[in-house]
């Protein structure tokens, strides 16, 4: 799939200026809340009209206000998938699907109905209405609506939100088989890290309205160039820096000095560390240094603590490790905390 996106809309307090090229076929859009993933999603969809720019999906032209051109919704073969699912609560499941073939013959509506009816495992639900189904039964029939006029290009938004933790894992399961099967694109816009990382091989990021950056998913997971990339893909560890030499570098909110596999350019401002990069040692060692517990805490399968170097005023750091007898940590132990070399991501704030 390839999406050429180039848009300006203002809704007064919020402008929206979404600017990408995606080239891939599961693409991802991932940010905090309020900065623009669902309206560029939805002006890709004909959902919003922007107020100028070019909207360009599989060389056809949906939207181009210098061209006076606006693909009306129906007309773009793209497939919805909204938050709360927008099913008809007046009508049953087999109904709800069948809207979405509206033109066709009724033969042929009846046995699309039937094929997506199996597909998506709603046998014995046809007569339901939605308030009679579960959250996971009201996706699937959404699904199954969508995917009934076999769109080009399906549009996730936000799929798992509603969700409890244990229906979200079945139906990610489901999700992945209903993707392996279906051969058109499909972007996704979350602002979970996890389900943006497991579903999509692009990803644009996005902030305020606008592009941070944009790449291959995994790439810019292990290894961000923008601070704010860092950021929005979970480093809770983020310092300014002073540059020593190509491969050294003092982080000025940590106190401690860095050294790094990769070369410190000139463009260079800060370094990130994942909490989970950060290892405890009983002997100092290059990128270590002694530490003091400020807070702990710890989850299921998880401690969580706040730590800083011992003895300084300078600000604290965030490590995670996983939950067994050996990591347990007490605000009396001493020791060292180490960072491998290869760990230390070199990020620009430009």
């Amino acid at each position: 799939m390839m999406i050429h996106v180039d848009i300006e809309k203002d809704f007064q307090s919020f402008k929206l200026m979404s600017k990408f090229v995606g080239d891939d076929d599961r693409i991802g859009i991932l940010g905090a809340s309020g900065c623009g993933k669902s309206m560029t999603l939805k002006a890709i969809a004909g959902i919003i009209t922007p107020d100028k720019g070019r909207i360009l999906v599989n060389d056809q032209v949906y939207f181009d206000s210098e061209k006076n051109i606006n693909v009306p919704t129906q007309k773009r073969n793209i497939g919805y998938l909204f938050q709360n699912y927008a099913l008809f609560p007046t009508m049953t499941v087999e109904k709800n699907i069948a809207a979405g073939l509206g033109g066709r013959k009724p033969e042929e509506i009846k046995e699309r109905v039937a094929i997506m009816i199996k597909k998506f495992a709603l046998k014995g639900l046809e007569k339901r209405y939605p308030k009679e189904l579960s959250g996971g039964q009201q996706q699937r029939v959404a699904l199954a609506r969508i995917m009934a006029y076999e769109p080009e290009v399906l549009m996730l938004d936000e799929p798992f939100s509603a969700l409890d933790s244990f229906l979200k894992d079945n139906l990610k399961m489901e999700m992945k088989h209903l993707l392996d099967e279906y051969e058109g694109g499909m972007i996704m816009v979350s602002h979970s890290r996890d389900e943006i990382y497991e579903f999509t091989n692009q990803l644009l990021l996005m902030d305020q309205g606008c592009m941070v950056e944009l790449g291959k998913t995994r790439d810019l997971f292990a290894k961000p160039y923008r601070m704010e990339t860092a950021r929005l893909t979970g480093c809770k560890n983020i310092s300014a820096i002073t540059k020593l030499d190509e491969n050294h570098v003092y982080a000025k909110e940590w106190g401690i000095t860095l050294e790094t596999v990769d070369k410190v350019h000139n463009d260079i401002t800060h370094v990130g560390i994942r909490s989970h990069h950060i290892n405890r040692s009983e002997k100092e060692q290059i990128n270590s240094f002694l530490f003091e517990i400020l807070e702990q805490s710890e989850t299921p399968f998880e401690y969580k603590y706040i730590v800083k170097k011992s003895g300084s005023n300078h600000c604290h750091m965030w490590w995670q490790v996983p939950k067994n007898k050996e990591n347990i940590v007490t605000r009396q132990q001493g020791g060292y905390l180490h960072i491998q070399p290869e760990d230390v991501m070199l990020l620009s704030s430009k």
